[in-house]
C-alpha cells in the first residue's frame, strides 16, 4: 500500500516554480524503465571515474613521463582538463534550468559553456590586441592570421551586358553566398525562441540598419540596396521568420501526452518516442505586449538591442580578432543555445506580477556576455576605422533617440494622469 501511493505520488506532475516561471514535468516519463536510469543520481560514480582519468592524462603515478611533454603542451593540457572537470562540475552540479528536454543535464551542460566563454572574454580583455590574436593560436592554428575582407557592394549592378561569363554575375555571387543559408537558418532559429512576428520584423528591419550604421567601419557590411532589401529582408529573413512560425504553430497546436518507451505498442512507435526525447516536453505561450505600457516597452526594447549587439559583435569580433567564418559558426551555436534558456526566462520574468523578482541565471550569463564581448569590440577596434561616421547618420540616430525619449515621456504622463483621474 505505502509503495502503490509513493508510485502514485511520483507520477503526479511535478511542479517546478524558479524565477516566477512554472514548468510542469510528467514524471511518469521519468520513472518509465527505458529512461528511469538518466534520472538516477551518479555523482560519486562519475567523480571516481573522471579522478581515474586524470591520474591516467596528468601523469600523477608517472611523474617522469610528464618530464616528456613540453611546457606549452603541458600547459594546454592543463587547461583543457581544467576545463573538463567545471564542466563535470556543473554537468552533475550546478543548479537545472527551466528546460527539461532533452535532459536537465544538457541545459546545465551549456550552462558550464556559457560561463567558460564569460570567463575567457574576461581574460581576453585584460590583453592588448596583437597578444589576443596570436593567443586565438592556442585554440586553433588557423586563427590569428589577418583575413582578407569581402566588399559586397563594390559593383551594384544586377545586369552587366559586357560580362563574358554572365551578366547578372554579381546576382549569383550574392545569392550563392555563404550567408545566405546563414541568414535562413539563424531567422529560423529566432523565430522558434521569439515567437512573435512583428518583434521578429523589427529584428529584422533593425539589424539591415545597422549595417547601415557601420558600413563605413566594416567592409562587410557594404551592400548593395537590393541584397539588403531585396535578398536579405524581403527572401532570406522572410522565408527563415515564415518557417520558424510554422514551426512555432506546429508545436504550439500539439497535443502533449507523453508516454514511455517501454509502453509503446511497436518499434515504430519506440523510434518515434525516442526522437520526441529532443522536442520540447510542452510549449509555452510567450506574451511580449511591448505596448502594454512605457516600462513594457522599455523592456522589450531592452531585448531587441541585445539581440542586435550580438548580432553585431559577431562582425565585430571577427574583424579585430580574424576569425573567419568557419571557426565563428561555434560562437554562434553556442549563443543559440545559451539564448533559448534565456528567452524562457526573461519572458517568464515579464510574467512574473511579484512585486519584488529577479531574472534567471541564463539572463544574467547572456547580458554579461554581451557586454564583455562588446567591451572587447571597443578596445581591440581603436585605431582600426579611419572613417569617420557619417553626419546625417548621426543625425538620425540623434534624432530617434530624442524622439523615443519625448514618446516615453508624454506616455508615461498621459498613463499617469489616466490613473489619477480615475481614483478621483
Amino acid at each position: 500500500m505505502e509503495s502503490d501511493c509513493h508510485n502514485n505520488v511520483m507520477r503526479r506532475e511535478r511542479i517546478s516554480k524558479k524565477n516566477g516561471d512554472v514548468s510542469t514535468i510528467n514524471m511518469e516519463d521519468e520513472l518509465d524503465p527505458w529512461t528511469a536510469w538518466a534520472y538516477k543520481p551518479r555523482t560519486i560514480t562519475l567523480l571516481l571515474v573522471g579522478a581515474c582519468f586524470l591520474i591516467w592524462s596528468s601523469g600523477a603515478l608517472n611523474p617522469e613521463s610528464s618530464l616528456v611533454a613540453d611546457r606549452v603542451t603541458s600547459v594546454k593540457r592543463g587547461i583543457w582538463a581544467m576545463i573538463a572537470v567545471f564542466l563535470a562540475y556543473c554537468l552533475l552540479q550546478s543548479p537545472s534550468t527551466v528546460l527539461v528536454r532533452p535532459h536537465p543535464a544538457i541545459w546545465r551542460l551549456v550552462h558550464g559553456f556559457a560561463v567558460i566563454y564569460l570567463v575567457a572574454l574576461t581574460f581576453l580583455l585584460f590583453q592588448n590586441r596583437d597578444d589576443a590574436r596570436q593567443f586565438m593560436k592556442y585554440l586553433h592554428p588557423d586563427l590569428g592570421i589577418e583575413l582578407p575582407e569581402r566588399f559586397y557592394g563594390a559593383d551594384c549592378r544586377i545586369y552587366i551586358s559586357d560580362h563574358p561569363s554572365s551578366r547578372f554575375r554579381n546576382v549569383y555571387d550574392t545569392l550563392f553566398d555563404d550567408f545566405v543559408v546563414a541568414h535562413v537558418l539563424g531567422w529560423w532559429g529566432k523565430a522558434i525562441m521569439i515567437r512573435n512576428q512583428p518583434l521578429l520584423w523589427v529584428l529584422s528591419i533593425g539589424f539591415e540598419l545597422m549595417e547601415l550604421t557601420f558600413r563605413h567601419m566594416l567592409p562587410n557590411f557594404n551592400e548593395c540596396w537590393w541584397d539588403s532589401i531585396i535578398l536579405d529582408i524581403l527572401i532570406c529573413n522572410w522565408f527563415g521568420i515564415w518557417a520558424g512560425m510554422r514551426t512555432v504553430r506546429y508545436f504550439d497546436g500539439k497535443t502533449y501526452e507523453w508516454v514511455g518507451i517501454s509502453r509503446q505498442p511497436n518499434i515504430i512507435g519506440k523510434v518515434r518516442r525516442t526522437l520526441g526525447q529532443f522536442t520540447p516536453a510542452q510549449w509555452d505561450k510567450d506574451e511580449w505586449h511591448p505596448l502594454l505600457g512605457p516600462l513594457r516597452f522599455v523592456q522589450v526594447l531592452s531585448l531587441c538591442i541585445v539581440f542586435l549587439t550580438v548580432e553585431l559583435n559577431t562582425f565585430f569580433l571577427k574583424f579585430c580578432l580574424w576569425v573567419p567564418h568557419r571557426k565563428i559558426i561555434y560562437r554562434l551555436v553556442l549563443w543559440w543555445l545559451i539564448a533559448i534558456p534565456t528567452i524562457r526566462e526573461y519572458n517568464s520574468y515579464l510574467q512574473d506580477r511579484k512585486p519584488v523578482k529577479k531574472v534567471g541565471a541564463f539572463c544574467w550569463l547572456s547580458l554579461a556576455i554581451c557586454i564583455i564581448e562588446l567591451l572587447i569590440c571597443i578596445k581591440f577596434g581603436h585605431g582600426l576605422y579611419p572613417n569617420p561616421m557619417p553626419k546625417w547618420l548621426i543625425m538620425f540616430w540623434t534624432t530617434a533617440a530624442i524622439g523615443l525619449v519625448v514618446l516615453l515621456g508624454a506616455w508615461s504622463w498621459h498613463l499617469h494622469h489616466t490613473i489619477r483621474r480615475k481614483r478621483q
